[in-house]
């Protein structure tokens, strides 16, 4: 009984938390430099972030992502690398945080070209930091990936699990955690690390969408298959998971983005460092995303069953409670057929 009523108050007070949330708009606006801010993820981020109110400042070199993706006159195009550069911006803007995105993704690749990643993802990251600490900056907001937890044996993942990446890719987003942890300790300078696998999507409206080159996300890349008749590859269909194939955690793009946002917040008022996993909590396997989006597009998606690619786990979902508890967070987008027609939209306006 005592555990029932607790579930139902803990509702009770997230729901109050986020209807407070939508009516407020912030009073000042907060001046926030958003790294990689033409890209996916990014550029989903950007235009809540202005939504909502807020003053927003793009860093991007559009190595992959893409001028289009920012609103007039907000995209600064500078590499990471530029540490004064970054320093001259930040102080000119008079930027209050910083949510960092800006990374190279693909785990295939970084197997193959480790030194391209750990440039980029990590020597990137703390040109970005040592910039930040000479234009006075204290708050960032790190796109990081569930990916630091490696191959978990259960699931779903928490975020005291042990960090062990099986990756370049992984193993760089690791490094900049460890960075931001030494630069809170020593120039006190606050940080949010958000790990997530899957996200998918697109903007509601369709103004923005996933445009990865090449891409290797599942949704896009079943869209594709239907709209050219040319089937896509599923990894394996013999996995220990009801249907065979992999069970993973998607979750829409504009509800990460809100994360990221609520994750800034939460510095700007004075929140210590921390970690979140985001999810929705629940699974999907490659089958069941693949039978979502016939149901969404009416045509069948053509696909052959390869082997299994390596380092591939069955299950991978993320418990993202702590984030629901101490940020008031949920998804508002968690139905897969929602995910999928949000792409779906998308993937037709771009024809």
């Amino acid at each position: 009984m005592g555990g029932s009523l607790h579930k139902q108050l803990r509702a009770i007070w997230h729901r109050a938390v986020m209807l407070l949330q939508s009516s407020l708009e912030p009073v000042t606006p907060r001046k926030i430099l958003v790294t990689g801010g033409a890209g996916y993820i990014g550029s989903h981020t950007v235009r809540l972030l202005l939504r909502q109110g807020h003053d927003v400042t793009v860093v991007d070199n559009l190595s992959k992502g893409y001028r289009h993706n920012v609103p007039a006159g907000r995209l600064h195009e500078i590499d990471l690398s530029d540490t004064a550069a970054l320093t001259r911006l930040m102080k000119a803007k008079q930027c209050d945080a910083v949510i960092h995105f800006a990374a190279f993704i693909a785990v295939g690749e970084s197997m193959r070209e480790p030194a391209r990643y750990f440039t980029n993802n990590v020597a990137g990251s703390l040109s970005l930091l040592d910039a930040m600490v000479q234009a006075g900056v204290k708050h960032i907001v790190f796109s990081s990936t569930a990916a630091v937890y490696g191959n978990p044996h259960t699931s779903p993942i928490l975020e005291t699990f042990p960090i062990q990446a099986v990756n370049p890719y992984g193993e760089s987003k690791v490094m900049v955690e460890t960075l931001l942890g030494w630069f809170d300790q020593i120039h006190r300078l606050t940080s949010v690390c958000l790990r997530y696998f899957n996200a998918s999507g697109a903007d509601p409206e369709a103004a923005l969408g996933e445009e990865h080159e090449p891409e290797t996300h599942l949704i896009p890349l079943a869209l594709r298959a239907v709209q050219t008749g040319k089937p896509i590859t599923i990894f394996g269909g013999d996995y220990t998971t009801p249907d065979g194939t992999c069970i993973r955690d998607y979750i829409h793009v504009n509800d990460l983005a809100q994360a990221h946002i609520l994750a800034v917040e939460y510095l700007l008022n004075g929140g210590p460092s921390d970690q979140f996993n985001v999810g929705t909590g629940a699974g999907s396997s490659v089958l069941e995303m693949i039978r979502a989006v016939e149901e969404v597009t009416g045509k069948k998606v053509p696909y052959v069953v390869g082997p299994r690619r390596e380092g591939d786990p069955p299950s991978l979902v993320a418990n993202s409670q702590k984030l629901r508890d101490r940020l008031g967070w949920s998804p508002q987008y968690a139905d897969l057929r929602t995910i999928v027609a949000h792409a779906w939209k998308f993937a037709e306006k771009q024809k």
